[in-house]
């Protein structure tokens, strides 16, 4: 019986399995080169970055404080007189010496002419011994009178002068004291309620206060600020009280009004004391403020804030990229080439969310502020500046 397949088509279909067994694996090969995965770099971390900047800073200082009357003058009876008649209306605007009250004048008045009476007869006395002195001389010189009649002469017209003086001062006073019985004004402002009433005996011996005066279209503000604060104001060669011409700012106060709004006019401090409160440590000032509208009221409590340094030029980065630790505060800076760097510094003070930075840092370089909890020294990072998140913010 004859084989199914020859030889030779045996051989033949060997070749074809080889040769479809090397087309699958080469098939195999070059999908395997082509769908193979590829190597991926390690992704960068991104961190936002924001120059330090240099700027004036102002450093505050905040305190509280209480209002007072520029000026406080009472009103008061200088003569003793029944009330008769008021002229004003309580509670408005008077002028210096503008009449307020008006005391009983009819005494004062009858003891003034009375002293005016006594002057004109002192004087006719006066004149008298002059004419009787000035006809002795000539008789003395003659012969025709004694030494002695010279001398009295002398002395009658002496007295009379002596007695026209006593009698001008008399008078004076009772034109003085007259003139009391009209009770003005001492200064411009604001006149209290009256504190007696019409036909009241008023006077040094009764009721003597009438009303008050309150000039308060100019206040000041009484503050303490703790003996540190002076100290360190001191140190910055700053003499609070005392203006200096040498600088480009002086210490100046704004107050916060009692519905928390902030006062548009601002003060200026015009007396420090010359000693430290030694029962609270406390340092007392003084700052005059401007109150045209009568806004401030005298007696008033308020938060006083007041300029006590600025550090023109000084070093300023976001407080949130500080991080402070046992071993001082630091920052994370980015050099020209994207790697990070580890950077100590010394802090100066705060002035709402920035800190001025004293030493370790310049102007301009660049700052990580957020993205820095996973940064190491020298990895490299992939930088996003603040301005250009701002303006993505902005065009959406």
């Amino acid at each position: 019986m004859k084989p199914f397949f020859s030889r030779k088509e045996m051989k033949l279909k060997r070749r074809r399995t080889i040769a479809a067994v090397i087309c699958v694996v080469l098939l195999l090969g070059i999908y395997w080169i082509l769908n193979r995965p590829k190597k991926v770099d390690p992704e960068l971390p991104t961190v936002i970055l924001e120059p330090a900047v240099k700027d004036d800073v102002e450093i505050f200082g905040e305190y509280g404080g209480r209002i007072r009357a520029q000026q406080f003058v009472e009103v008061r009876a200088r003569v003793e007189g029944y009330l008769e008649s008021m002229l004003f209306e309580e509670g408005t605007y008077v002028e210096k010496n503008q009449v307020l009250f008006v005391i009983n004048r009819d005494l004062y008045a009858a003891k003034a002419d009375k002293a005016r009476a006594q002057l004109e007869k002192d004087r006719a006395q006066e004149r008298r011994a002059e004419r009787d002195l000035e006809r002795i001389r000539p008789l003395k010189e003659q012969d025709a009178a004694s030494e002695v009649d010279l001398d009295n002469a002398i002395a009658a017209y002496e007295s009379a002068k002596a007695t026209v003086a006593m009698s001008e001062a008399d008078l004076a006073q009772a034109e003085l004291e007259l003139g009391y019985t009209l009770v003005r004004s001492p200064l411009s402002g604001r006149i209290s309620e009256r504190n007696v009433d019409l036909g009241t005996l008023v006077g040094p011996g009764n009721k003597s206060l009438l009303a008050t005066v309150v000039k308060s279209d100019t206040v000041l503000v009484d503050f303490k600020m703790s003996a540190l604060d002076y100290l360190k104001s001191k140190e910055r060669n700053i003499n609070l009280g005392q203006q200096d011409s040498t600088r480009s700012w002086q210490p100046n106060v704004t107050i916060t009004l009692p519905d928390n709004t902030v006062y548009p006019y601002k003060g200026y401090v015009d007396f420090a004391e010359p000693q430290v409160d030694p029962t609270d440590g406390s340092f007392g000032v003084r700052a005059e403020m401007p109150n045209p509208e009568q806004v401030l009221l005298p007696g008033q409590f308020t938060k006083v804030k007041l300029l006590l340094d600025v550090r023109e030029g000084a070093v300023v980065v976001p407080m949130k990229a500080v991080t402070i630790e046992k071993g001082g505060a630091y920052i994370y800076i980015v050099r020209k080439d994207n790697t990070v760097e580890k950077r100590f510094i010394e802090l100066g003070p705060e002035v709402g969310n920035k800190v001025v930075v004293e030493r370790g840092l310049a102007a301009g370089e660049m700052v990580v502020v957020e993205g820095f909890h996973k940064l190491t020294p020298g990895i490299k990072i992939r930088a996003v500046s603040l301005d250009s998140i701002r303006s993505v913010d902005k065009t959406e």
